[in-house]
């Protein structure tokens, strides 16, 4: 890139960032170490491709000045914790919305994928689920029980194993994005072509209200923020395909870290997640609207604090920060 094309793309940035160390405006600690890190990134470039130029002087006084500033006067919270994910997550979510619209796409194409596969082929269940779920499940359907699966193991032992399960996918989603998302979209289908065969085997057998009612008590969350997590890793692959004005290195390392805060974000729901599962989906006895009321309340929890309410605080933060990816 020419200086000329650099300088013009960049300086409304540098101008806003030099006024507020100029003028003393008070900005957030989180906030104005982002902008810092970018006007660092630009020095680097700047003194890779225009070495000794004015634009490279510029920048390295710069970022100077913005150094003591940020690193005497920041201090951390002692509710750094609870602000993570109350502001400062939730305002950096907002930048990788068309990611999470990617991921649910995809997703939701190979559920239906695997649900037309399980209609077409009627060995493709098994090849999926394997013969000895298959073979317990119809067993348990004989017994007019088809969810006593999830009554086999203790609350205790189930909620902890399936906890560290869905985190463990959800670190495969993430890091496999350094395949240039293209691990990331290959967890998301195996995930997606299981749930599609799944729910259409017992649509076959006459059971989808009594499997849809009972199996999403944990699966809206748990399905949902799988799908968060291959945000992660779809950001991952942004960084590492499209970097913009910065180094590939750089772009990686800024996706890596934007990537684990998300996945970060998850594990929380996954607590909540492995919990209903464990403590509540068993009752399969319980009335169709209390189990309709968890369903809900989930969704509308997840939508929430994944769409709603990183774009109701972008609107409500003056100067946020633009995407540190793109």
């Amino acid at each position: 890139m020419r200086e000329a094309a650099f300088v013009k793309q960049n300086k409304d940035k540098w101008q806003r960032f030099e006024s507020a160390l100029q003028n003393n405006v008070v900005l957030p600690p989180a906030e104005l170490s982002t902008l810092y890190l970018e006007v660092t990134d630009h020095l680097s470039y700047a003194q890779t491709f225009y070495p000794g130029s004015n634009t490279h002087k510029y920048l390295n006084g710069l970022s100077s000045k913005a150094h003591q500033k940020i690193y005497r006067n920041k201090k951390e919270s002692r509710n750094r914790f609870l602000t993570f994910f109350t502001e400062e997550f939730p305002l950096e979510f907002y930048q990788y919305q068309k990611q999470l619209l990617l991921a649910f796409l995809v997703f939701v194409l190979f559920v239906a994928a695997g649900s037309f596969s399980a209609a077409s082929d009627g060995a493709f269940v098994r090849s999926i689920l394997g013969d000895a779920y298959v073979n317990m499940t119809l067993e348990n359907i004989a017994s007019d029980d088809p969810m006593a699966v999830y009554k086999k193991m203790g609350e205790m032992e189930m909620f902890l194993g399936i906890t560290i399960n869905n985190v463990r996918v959800a670190l495969m989603a993430f890091v496999f994005g350094i395949f240039a998302g293209l691990g990331t979209l290959f967890i998301i289908m195996q995930n997606a072509i299981m749930l599609g065969s799944f729910q259409y085997f017992f649509y076959e057998k006459g059971l989808l209200w009594e499997s849809v009612r009972t199996i999403w008590i944990h699966g809206t969350i748990e399905i949902s923020v799988i799908i968060v997590a291959a945000c992660a890793g779809l950001v991952v692959g942004k960084g590492i395909l499209f970097p913009g004005t910065y180094s590939r290195l750089t772009s990686f390392v800024k996706g890596i870290k934007a990537g684990l805060k998300i996945v970060i974000s998850t594990v929380p729901f996954f607590v909540v997640a492995g919990f209903l599962e464990g403590f509540v989906t068993r009752h399969t006895e319980m009335p169709d609207w209390l189990a309709i009321f968890i369903i809900a309340s989930s969704l509308l929890l997840i939508l929430f604090y994944y769409v709603f309410y990183p774009i109701i605080l972008y609107r409500k933060t003056p100067n946020a920060p633009t995407n540190p990816i793109s």
